[in-house]
C-alpha cells in the first residue's frame, strides 16, 4: 500500500509541468502530495529561508503545521531545521518523551502531534534547499521504511522544484531584459526626435531627456514614451 501510495505521488510529480503554475503553487502541491505518499501523516509543511536567511514555513496543508513551527524558529532548534542543516532524516517518536527539541515537541503534543519526520529537500550533490515535514497525530508513526519511502518523494520533489524555480528565474530575466530592450528603443526614438527639432547631437538629447525625468520625478522611459507619443500624434 506504502509502495503503491509512493508510486502514485511520483507519478503525479513527474506530471508537473514546468511553467504551468508559479513556484508558490508547486511548493502547496509537493505538500498535499507528501501526505498521500506517507497517509499515516496528519499534515506537512515545508521549511525554506526567507529572503533575509530567515526559516519559516513556506507552505503547509494545514494552519496548525507553522504554529508549530513557530517554537523551534523561536529558539533555533528543531527537527525541521536539524533535516536541513545536516542533509538527514530526522524523526521523533514520541513528542511526550523526546528530550532533543522540548520545545518544538511541547508546541507539537499541545496540537495533538505525537510523531514527526523531516526530510531534507536537496539534488544530489547540493546542499538542502529546505526540509519537508511530516506530522502524524500517534506514536511510532513513522518507522525506518517510511523514513526511506519520504527520502525518495523528497528527492523527486527537490528535482522538481528546482526545475519549477529555474523556469521562473529564466522567465524573470526573459522579462528584465525584453523591458530593457523596449525601454532603450524607445529612449532612442524620442533622442532622435529631440535631435531632429533642437538640432543638437546624442549627448544634448539624452541630457535632456534625463533633465525632464529628474524635474517631473518620473522614469526616463515615462518621459521618452510620452514624447514619441505627442510626435506621433502630430504627425
Amino acid at each position: 500500500m506504502a509502495t503503491d501510495a509512493l508510486g502514485e505521488s511520483l507519478a503525479a510529480l513527474a506530471r508537473f509541468l514546468v511553467g504551468e503554475v508559479p513556484l508558490q503553487d508547486t511548493l502547496h502541491r509537493v505538500t498535499a502530495l507528501a501526505v498521500t505518499a506517507l497517509p499515516v501523516a496528519r499534515m506537512a509543511g515545508i521549511t525554506m529561508l526567507d529572503d533575509a536567511g530567515r526559516p519559516l514555513t513556506a507552505v503547509f496543508t494545514d494552519t496548525e503545521a507553522p504554529e508549530i513551527d513557530r517554537a523551534q524558529y523561536d529558539h533555533g532548534a528543531g527537527p525541521c531545521l536539524e533535516a536541513f542543516a545536516t542533509d538527514q532524516v530526522v524523526r521523533i517518536d514520541d513528542t511526550s518523551t523526546d528530550p532533543r527539541w522540548p520545545n518544538f515537541a511541547s508546541a507539537a503534543f499541545d496540537h495533538g502531534i505525537r510523531s514527526t519526520l523531516s526530510l531534507p529537500l536537496r539534488l544530489t550533490g547540493s546542499r538542502p534547499t529546505g526540509a519537508l515535514n511530516l506530522y502524524a497525530p500517534t506514536v511510532d508513526a513513522f518507522d525506518d521504511d517510511d523514513g526511506a519511502t519520504g527520502l525518495v518523494f523528497a528527492e523527486h520533489a527537490a528535482v522538481a522544484l528546482a526545475n519549477v524555480q529555474a523556469y521562473w528565474d529564466l522567465w524573470t530575466l526573459t522579462q528584465t531584459l525584453t523591458e530593457a530592450l523596449e525601454s532603450r528603443a524607445v529612449i532612442e526614438q524620442a533622442k532622435g526626435i529631440i535631435i531632429a527639432q533642437s538640432r543638437v547631437d546624442a549627448d544634448e538629447a539624452f541630457a535632456i531627456l534625463r533633465r525632464a525625468s529628474q524635474r517631473e520625478n518620473r522614469k526616463l522611459r515615462e518621459i521618452a514614451v510620452e514624447l514619441v507619443a505627442r510626435h506621433s500624434m502630430r504627425a
